[in-house]
């Protein structure tokens, strides 16, 4: 995969967000499409520690932070992926 330039995102940037179950599909799929032609698309997974983290800092008065890194988890529940985002301690 190539790296991507860091950019910071603003509302008027995205023109379209669709989130769906493709058909075949499972799981929830979303699409964040941009001003300049760019589309970005998240597996379920993706979005849900998005919001897990945006939840974790937002509702806690205290907490200004929350990171989450990739890491491969062997024993998990069932119907989880291999990958997951989970938090730094």
């Amino acid at each position: 995969m190539q790296p991507i330039a860091a950019r910071i995102l603003a509302n008027e940037d995205v023109v379209r967000v669709r989130a769906e179950i493709p058909e075949g599909h499972l799981h929830l799929r979303t699409t964040i499409e941009l001003a300049d032609g760019t589309s970005l698309t998240f597996q379920e997974a993706t979005i849900a520690a998005i919001a897990r983290a945006y939840l974790a800092v937002k509702a806690d008065p205290l907490r200004t932070r929350i990171e989450l890194t990739g890491q491969k988890v062997a024993r998990r529940k069932r119907g989880y992926a291999e990958w997951q985002l989970l938090e730094e301690p």
